[in-house]
């Protein structure tokens, strides 16, 4: 036989290849590895159950796998509610009841399957006696008796804080200060105080409730504190919303969240602006992180800045072409240095704002939370900077310039 061995072998392969295709073309489910354009979608077992806590033994519990990979029907769905006790398979489909007999934490595991690749996930769910009672989580409010200004503070139900930077430094023009939070629960009860108590790490304190840190599929249940009161370091200004939940000796467990509002107050005294004395305008940049994000709830309600400065400094002297009547003006940008207002618009003889006496001018402007939206025409929240800006010649003195953050 001439036949080229390599001939051979290729026109051998073409041949088997032809037998499978009439094969598979008779059998239902032949499935072929595709080798060309992507890889094969992920499988993923995920459920949920509801409810999730404070279940009692003998309650019904409904368990939901839709939230499986992929979700179009190819996947079928094995559960075992009690993986220690039993491999057996204790029912299958998307959805499934069960209810639990005895008081103690089950594995309950859930297997999904494309009839190629097969996923499990597995989580605990505590089962309490029937007797047991839910405690209630309480979290104390408290606020400020008065704010920066020596105005009084009335709240009554959240907590509402101002960090007061008095005396801030030219070195230092930047919003960096901090405060501690003090966070008590000592208001909880254990649900019945005759025979249940609540633990010492019992009560768990969730800073953020938009992240879920163990992955449990509850985004509010963290415990990134732990205690019936707690100091919450390190706090910069801002709209803050956190959770409390509170687990007693039998398993029960409460929840409830809290509001709090840290406000700021910077003042810087008594320094002198440069004069334009260059052709260019004499600017101090101060900068000042701000917060607006409806997401996560942490929106401002108002910036305020305030400049105060005499009309005419002591030492300047008016000659020709030297006027000495002081103009100084405030201007805010935001993150991408766009200019979002300025008080250019208020002419000297209307600066009068506030507590200024007839030898001063008083400057304010006021950036409600609108300008800081993530709107199409707002301008964003972020690093902003409030500038002070003199066109004048002459050098002037500032008496003080103040940065407000109401969040609330």
């Amino acid at each position: 036989m001439n036949r080229h061995p390599r001939m051979y072998m290729g026109n051998l392969a073409k041949s088997l290849l032809m037998v499978s295709l009439m094969l598979c073309s008779a059998l239902a489910g032949c499935i072929f590895e595709d080798d060309g354009d992507g890889p094969a979608e992920e499988v993923l077992a995920v459920f949920n159950f509801s409810p999730n806590t404070n279940i009692k033994a003998g309650m019904t519990v409904s368990f939901d796998a839709s939230d499986s990979m992929p979700n179009d029907g190819s996947l079928t769905y094995r559960w075992n509610f009690d993986v220690e006790g039993s491999t057996d398979i204790d029912a299958t489909g998307q959805t499934a009841t069960w209810s639990f007999d005895e008081a103690k934490t089950y594995e309950v595991m859930l297997e999904v399957s494309n009839g190629i690749t097969t996923a499990e996930q597995t989580r605990e769910v505590t089962v309490v006696p029937e007797s047991a009672e839910p405690p209630t989580a309480e979290i104390t409010q408290y606020a400020d008796e008065e704010d920066c200004e020596d105005d009084s503070i009335s709240e009554s139900q959240r907590i509402l804080v101002w960090i007061c930077a008095y005396e801030k430094s030219m070195t230092d023009r930047s919003i960096t200060e901090t405060i501690t939070i003090n966070l008590d629960a000592s208001g909880s009860t254990s649900g019945d105080d005759t025979s249940q108590y609540i633990p010492t790490d019992g009560y768990a304190w969730d800073l953020n409730l938009n992240e879920d840190k163990d992955n449990d599929g509850d985004s509010e249940n963290d415990d990134d504190l732990v205690g019936e009161t707690v100091e919450w370091n390190n706090v910069r200004p801002g709209e803050y919303e956190i959770g409390l939940t509170v687990t007693n000796d039998v398993g029960m467990s409460d929840h409830t969240t809290i509001k709090v509002h840290v406000s700021y107050a910077g003042y810087w005294k008594d320094f002198e602006m440069a004069g334009n004395t260059s052709g260019n305008t004499a600017e101090l940049d101060f900068d000042a992180l701000i917060h607006y994000n409806k997401d996560s709830g942490n929106t401002i309600a108002r910036a305020q800045l305030e400049l105060e400065y005499p009309k005419e400094d002591d030492d300047c002297f008016n000659t020709p072409g030297n006027n000495c009547r002081a103009e100084l003006n405030i201007f805010a940008y935001n993150e991408e240095d766009e200019e979002a207002s300025n008080t250019t618009s208020t002419d000297l003889e209307s600066r009068d704002e506030g507590d200024c006496d007839a030898e001063q001018d008083c400057v304010h402007l006021s950036l409600f939370g609108y300008v800081f939206s993530d709107s199409d025409t707002a301008f964003g929240e972020g690093e902003w900077t409030m500038t002070i800006q003199n066109d004048r010649v002459n050098d002037f003195r500032v008496d003080r310039f103040v940065i407000r953050l109401y969040y609330k």
